[in-house]
């Protein structure tokens, strides 16, 4: 009797975190992102060129970047469509980070976030590519 306290307290705390789970939206499990639409015409704002990449459409959800540059440097990066998903929400800062730092699309995919992360990249070369 000593021993199914601790044994019934155990396992009702190993069960915590799988009633938690939420599960992402979306029914298949490829990895394949499609684009959407072509990346918009850059606008010139004060703070310099501003890009939206294409919209890619992913098995979490849409993704698009709009990329701010300054002559030719990254300076800014912001998410405009992200799929609503833990992973995403954690990846995002760490991509546009590696982004501003690499000044390119040629960064490090987040783990946990592949998908995410795929059509981000994808999203930002379109807007690299649309600056010319």
């Amino acid at each position: 009797m000593k021993r199914a306290i601790p044994v019934v307290a155990l396992s009702i705390a190993g069960l915590i975190p799988v009633w938690r789970y939420e599960p992402s939206i979306g029914g298949t499990t490829s990895s394949t992102a499609e684009p959407a639409t072509t990346p918009s015409a850059s606008t010139t704002a004060a703070s310099g060129t501003v890009v939206k990449g294409t919209t890619i459409t992913t098995d979490k959800g849409p993704v698009q970047v709009q990329v701010t540059f300054s002559g030719d440097k990254i300076t800014a990066v912001k998410m405009l469509q992200q799929p609503n998903h833990p992973q995403t929400t954690a990846a995002v800062p760490v991509l546009i980070a590696e982004t501003l730092r690499a000044q390119s699309a040629d960064i490090d995919t987040v783990s946990g976030a592949t998908i995410t992360s795929d059509g981000y990249k994808e999203s930002l070369q379109a807007a690299i590519d649309a600056k010319g």
